[in-house]
């Protein structure tokens, strides 16, 4: 009797370390199995490389995520979403409850691009969003190569079975908006994890050390901010002010050399609102200080370098920038309050409002050769 017992529980040891994937060739690592009505789609998870936006999905995809709207709580919250916008030789894209492009859990949270991780073909798995930093819990798989979306979209896995379910679903006849004409629906994503270092993958902590870390960075950039236009309200009553009304206040004395008329020059610069709110520097140091690093650093294709500009009356710049920066010397680096009629005016443009003082710091680096 002893003996059958042994036996039974051996069977049932060995059934129970079977049981949690129908897959046995996958080696070890965290895996998303896609269980869809088209058929399943298996991809390899980047939790070494991109650790947040992965523990982002397994909490949804378990259910287990606290962070979620209450709606969502301990709710598998991918099973029986669906595929809700579907284009061929591009991409397939799915997470969202609303199924109309607009809908996430409840919460937002950071881009982690990495150089090696890009959208080099069919199968990449990445994080929908409508612009930097606000991912939640749209992803899509690519049909093609995109590398357009390189630096916009954290690629953060790759198909490793089923990219001929990957090639239905691609194919599917769509409406407007290209939303599948019969519904492709994730019946369940079941997540796998395959060695002592996958099972170890702690999804929840992770996004809760991230929240925390998160909330410290906010309140840190918020007191920056605060402390910043402290500085520039004193700065703009003890700037020298000219006949036009640009206001110049010299932050570092420079050389007695002065760029001829014609001449370009090495220019750093960064272009604060009265509000604090930087809108565009070629300096990245600044620019990380702020909310909206990730937009800048897009608008500058991740690479921020002085700018080459010319000393001239002549030169396409607004009026207070260039009254500004005809004054200066080499090695000079003064901060500009520029009112509207020197700026953008009544107008305004991009991210300027109308009526807005402009705030720029400038600095003459040396003649361009």
């Amino acid at each position: 009797m002893k003996q059958f017992f042994v036996y039974v529980s051996l069977i049932s040891l060995l059934v129970s370390s079977c049981k949690s994937s129908k897959y046995t060739d996958l080696g070890d690592g965290i895996y998303a199995d896609i269980q869809t009505t088209k058929g399943d789609i298996v991809v390899k998870l980047n939790h070494k490389s991109t650790p947040v936006t992965v523990a982002n999905f397994v909490s949804l995809a378990e259910g287990n995520s606290p962070y979620v709207n209450d709606e969502f709580k301990d709710k598998r919250y991918y099973d029986g979403l669906t595929f809700h916008r579907v284009m061929k030789d591009f991409m397939i894209q799915g997470g969202d409850p609303l199924a109309n492009g607009t809908g996430g859990p409840g919460y937002k949270f950071k881009d982690e691009f990495v150089d090696s991780l890009k959208h080099t073909g069919k199968g990449i798995l990445s994080m929908a969003n409508p612009g930097p930093d606000s991912n939640g819990s749209q992803f899509f798989i690519t049909h093609k190569e995109t590398p357009w979306l390189d630096g916009k979209h954290t690629v953060f896995g790759e198909v490793v079975k089923g990219i001929d379910v990957l090639d239905t679903i691609a194919n599917v006849k769509t409406l407007e908006r290209d939303k599948p004409e019969v519904d492709v629906v994730m019946n369940k994503v079941e997540i796998i994890r395959n060695g002592k270092e996958a099972k170890k993958f702690d999804a929840v902590k992770i996004m809760s050390d991230y929240f925390v870390e998160a909330e410290k960075a906010i309140a840190a950039k918020a007191q920056f901010k605060a402390d910043f236009v402290a500085e520039i309200d004193e700065q703009r009553q003890a700037a020298k002010e000219t006949a036009t009304g640009l206001r110049i206040y010299t932050l570092q004395e420079g050389t007695n050399e002065k760029p001829k008329i014609g001449q370009k020059v090495n220019v750093n610069y960064a272009g604060w609102l009265p509000n604090g709110d930087v809108f565009d520097t070629s300096e990245a140091t600044i620019a990380k200080n702020f909310d909206n690093f990730q937009l800048i650093n897009q608008m500058h294709r991740g690479v921020f370098e002085p700018a080459v500009m010319t000393c001239s009356p002549d030169a396409q710049l607004i009026a207070g920038f260039k009254e500004g920066l005809l004054s200066m010397n080499v090695g000079q680096k003064v901060r500009l309050f520029v009112p509207p009629h020197l700026g953008y005016g009544e107008q305004g443009g991009g991210p300027i409002p109308p009526n807005s003082e402009l705030i720029f710091d400038l600095e003459i680096l040396s003649i361009a050769e």
